[in-house]
């Protein structure tokens, strides 16, 4: 479990973390998203132990991730911006790696760089940015890390490349202890991967919590009311997120559980209607607004 207690980090007198309290608990996909400069990455290199967080702790497995080699090991780290030598090349990485991580998986490595169609011995500073981005990822898993930390891993990639890293995901889940932690400012790119998300803005945690609940609480109505006059009164009746009318089509965002809202809607009599499921783009409007953010400037993949 990686356990981050009352975490505040600064820069220069600027709160880039403010006062975090979360646990990531093992063998989940947990997804850390927020906008450009929420404070995603600051957080991801404090997990890495990388930086030292002005207040507060983070524990791997119970113990303390800054200057620990032994917590380190459990860890890796996959930046944003991932350095390679100026004439490095894979097997430089290869090499590398493996005088850090005990368990690095050579095959595993060499294997996956076949199938994704990777030069072992070109020099990687000719390889463009997805290829680059591949090679972090496929580094990262052979390292055989108990935790593997990804910041924007799917930037750069195309739709095919994204759906077999995933892939890849999936299967080290089924076969070893392992837990990714994804960052990405880019909700699609997630939502069929999470277990668990937690959003970060300005520096705060938003909200934490398992998919599969968030979206038991919180739905789409679309309604054609036989009487419109109605209309008015439908608005009032749900804990309402959002809502709009077009024509004779009333499109609702409610929480709420499915059949809650089912008996909510019997009450009218309805020409049409439909309860369906939202994106976790839809969610996280929907938190937004209840922490009063401003959503626009929130969620930028609209």
């Amino acid at each position: 479990m990686i356990e981050i207690k009352e975490v505040t980090k600064e820069f220069d007198g600027y709160k880039a973390i403010d006062n975090i309290s979360i646990n990531i608990v093992e063998g989940i996909v947990f997804g850390l998203l927020g906008t450009n400069g929420a404070g995603k990455s600051t957080l991801l290199r404090m997990m890495a132990g990388v930086y030292k967080p002005n207040m507060g702790e983070i524990l791997i497995d119970g113990e303390p991730i800054y200057d620990n080699i032994k917590a380190k090991e459990k860890i890796f780290f996959v930046s944003d911006d991932a350095y390679f030598p100026p004439s490095g090349t894979a097997k430089d990485m290869v090499n590398y790696y493996k005088t850090v991580y005990r368990n690095f998986d050579e095959k595993f490595f060499y294997d996956m760089l076949d199938k994704f169609g990777l030069e072992r011995d070109r020099a990687l500073k000719t390889f463009s940015k997805g290829m680059k981005r591949q090679i972090s990822i496929l580094l990262g898993l052979a390292a055989k890390t108990k935790y593997l930390l990804c910041d924007e891993t799917f930037d750069g990639l195309d739709p095919v490349m994204r759906q077999a890293i995933k892939s890849l995901f999936a299967s080290e889940l089924s076969d070893r202890d392992f837990t990714p932690i994804i960052a990405s400012h880019n909700l699609r790119e997630l939502e069929d991967i999470c277990d668990n998300v937690g959003l970060l803005h300005k520096g705060d945690m938003v909200m934490a919590q398992e998919m599969d609940m968030l979206k038991c609480n919180i739905h789409k109505v679309q309604v054609v009311l036989q009487n419109p006059e109605d209309a008015e009164r439908l608005y009032k009746t749900f804990d309402l997120v959002a809502g709009e009318t077009r024509g004779s089509l009333i499109t609702l965002t409610v929480n709420g559980n499915k059949s809650c809202i089912k008996r909510q809607l019997d009450e009218y009599d309805t020409v049409y209607a439909e309860i369906l499921p939202v994106s976790l783009e839809e969610i996280f409007i929907s938190e937004a607004k209840g922490e009063g953010y401003d959503v626009k400037k929130l969620i930028l993949d609209k």
